[in-house]
């Protein structure tokens, strides 16, 4: 029954105002009596929907929360209830209805900086980081006491090159918080540090600081990253003592990975394959750009991005995605051996098909290619030489050395179970040689169709390994691509300030800094066959 009258919205509006106050102090139960009470009241109020579906999404159940969310966009639309429809779509990873939304929340111009803030998160999952640093600025500009909205707007700032702004942001955080690890490291990665301009004493003493687990891990990796800059042997203890605890808490073993290799080779190369026949999906606009990661990936990102025919679709998880859904396991790992191994029965017209509707919401309009450099694609090279047939594969390779020392002292998504490998040094190792087989493997099965392009190579002669990386992509010759350097699209990797450098070798024999403690691994590589120089 609808209620109307000034005594009855009154209480309405107490109502939700009551439901909001205790979202905003974790009380869930008691948001979910209020707005439950809303909805039995007045069913067309979209107050108690919208409410509903953010206690709902607080406590992870992002599936319950859309209908509730979608209910009270259909009663009136309002931008905060499309900004928070987008942002559980997009953790969804629902992306082409999450960009809907935000378009939706646009058009009504909002102005309240909650609603701004969760535009700009929506938007840089979708890979538009200059849009989401614009709504970043009006939030700090309304509130700028908040921190939250002062870090997105730095990180933002970081991947779209304006450096100043990204530290000045940084910096205010830090002055308001001297312990707030996030802003530490991020900071720590906008530029190479010098004897004469560091942080390392700030980091240390927050350091000491420093009382949850989380945060004690990235001021460790801001000060290993700092102190290597400073050529300080340093370093490595602060890497080792963050990499042994984040290993210990997430229980990670090699054998998880190795399962999954395991998986993927006997799908392709057991007797016979078990894999559904046909025809792949003819479209050519995709290059894959793969490899470990901080082998280059970026750098070649960058380069292939000058061209005038390609854009930059950013690291997408596109493919992972389009096999896990399309093998309807139910596991909560985007891969894991069931997946794989399901993954066979699925046509693969099907897998191109549903990369390629799930690319189209991050992919440049500009341009009629476009990259995806998921460095864990290498994982599913199989699956694209098969589903696209005439997309392009590049994969970087770095010296093995270089690789795992890179792997172990960069800090990746810390809950991606993709790099969960690079806490431990011989794990790492593991993988490299495992990754090492799985592309000797891809050039048996698929001659040609991967390009191998060795980093080192590249630097040491960048017009000739340019031109073959353009050659492989069925492009044309362009000035652009060796002036990398000066494109201006955003870099969302720890990659950033070095790929807005000229190419040069610092990154080359880096790891000789620290060939004691790497020793064990250079003996093991050469155990294994692989050349570790």
């Amino acid at each position: 029954m609808k209620h109307t009258g000034p005594a009855s919205q009154a209480s309405l509006e107490e109502l939700e105002r009551s439901a909001r106050a205790a979202l905003a102090q974790g009380d869930l139960l008691t948001a979910t009596t209020a707005a439950k009470a809303l909805v039995l009241q007045d069913r067309d109020r979209p107050g108690g929907y919208f409410l509903l579906g953010i206690a709902a999404a607080e406590i992870g159940q992002f599936d319950k929360a859309v209908p509730l969310l979608g209910a009270a966009v259909e009663r009136g639309p309002q931008a905060e209830h499309l900004a928070q429809l987008a942002r559980v779509l997009s953790l969804l990873r629902r992306d082409g209805e999450a960009a809907k939304a935000t378009r939706q929340a646009l058009a009504l111009e909002p102005d309240d900086p909650h609603t701004l803030d969760t535009i700009g998160c929506v938007l840089t999952r979708l890979g538009d980081h200059e849009s989401a640093a614009g709504l970043f600025r009006k939030a700090v500009a309304a509130k700028s006491e908040n921190l939250e909205y002062r870090y997105n707007l730095a990180a933002a700032s970081g991947f779209i090159g304006d450096v100043a702004e990204a530290r000045a942001q940084y910096e205010a955080i830090v002055a308001a918080d001297a312990c707030n690890a996030r802003a530490h490291y991020g900071l720590a990665l906008l530029s190479r540090q010098t004897p004469q301009a560091n942080h390392v004493p700030r980091l240390k003493a927050a350091l000491v600081r420093a009382d949850k687990q989380d945060d004690a891990l990235r001021i460790r990796y801001a000060l290993a990253k700092e102190l290597e800059d400073l050529g300080e042997p340093e370093a490595f203890d602060h890497l080792r003592a963050a990499n042994d605890r984040h290993k210990r808490k997430i229980q990670y073993e090699f054998a998880q990975d190795a399962a999954i290799f395991d998986a993927i080779e006997t799908l392709f190369a057991g007797s016979p394959p078990a894999l559904a026949s046909g025809p792949g999906n003819p479209e050519a606009s995709p290059i894959f750009i793969v490899g470990m990661p901080r082998t280059g990936t970026t750098l070649v990102d960058r380069i292939l991005s000058s061209h005038s025919q390609v854009g930059s679709a950013g690291e997408l998880q596109a493919m992972p995605l389009a096999v896990k859904r399309l093998a309807r396991t139910t596991s909560r790992t985007v891969i894991d051996p069931e997946t794989v191994a399901a993954s066979g029965g699925i046509t693969p017209r099907r897998i191109g098909d549903a990369y390629l509707a799930e690319a189209a919401h991050h992919r440049p309009k500009a341009t009629p290619r476009f990259t995806d450099k998921l460095p864990a694609n290498s994982l599913y090279v199989g699956h694209i030489a098969r589903a696209l047939p005439n997309a392009r594969i590049v994969c970087l390779r770095r010296n093995p050395m270089d690789t795992v020392w890179s792997n172990y002292k960069n800090l990746f998504a810390s809950q991606s179970g993709f790099y969960a490998y690079s806490y431990d040094l011989m794990d790492t190792a593991r993988y490299y040689a495992r990754f090492h087989q799985l592309m000797a493997l891809w050039d048996r099965l698929f001659p040609g169709r991967v390009l191998q392009l060795s980093y080192e190579e590249l630097v040491g002669d960048q017009v000739a390994q340019t031109q073959r990386l353009l050659d492989h992509c069925g492009l044309d010759w362009e000035d652009a691509c060796l002036s990398f350097h000066e494109n201006r699209s955003a870099v969302a990797t720890p990659s950033a300030a070095q790929v807005r450098r000229p190419l040069n070798a610092d990154g080359i024999g880096q790891w000789r800094r620290h060939a004691r403690q790497l020793e064990p691994v250079r003996q093991w590589f050469e155990q294994q066959g692989i050349t570790p120089d």
